[in-house]
């Protein structure tokens, strides 16, 4: 049984930092990412990493944000630290495999390429 669980969301002033978790079980997949949606938005791929280690971030975190595994524990992390208003968000883990691009494998940052999913952790930023 496939299982993606997340925690660690809540509410923080802006400029606060945030850690969240997601203990995955039953799979292994060499992607794996972390996506948010506001309220009235579509979801959005905010960080990815590869299982050698190599990630992919939204501009708009960049710097902010990091992205972490440990494959050992099969949990993933995100270290959310400068947070502001705009990331406030259900925050979801996902899975997915590879794609394909121009003669390399990468982990997308698209919700397409993502299996299997937890079920979100709210972040709230208020000013």
């Amino acid at each position: 049984q496939v299982q993606l669980v997340e925690s660690g969301g809540g509410s923080v002033q802006s400029g606060g930092s945030l850690r969240l978790s997601c203990a995955a079980s039953g799979l292994t997949y060499d992607c794996m990412g972390w996506f948010r949606q506001a309220s009235g938005k579509e979801r959005e791929g905010v960080a990815t990493i590869d299982r050698d280690g190599s990630t992919r971030y939204a501009e708009s975190v960049k710097g902010r944000l990091t992205i972490s595994r440990d494959n050992a524990k099969s949990t993933l992390y995100l270290q959310m630290n400068s947070l502001q208003p705009e990331d406030t968000a259900m925050y979801y883990c996902a899975a997915g495999r590879r794609q394909y691009y121009s003669g390399a494998y990468y982990c997308a940052r698209s919700a397409f390429a993502y299996d299997y999913w937890g079920q979100g952790t709210q972040v709230t930023v208020s000013s």
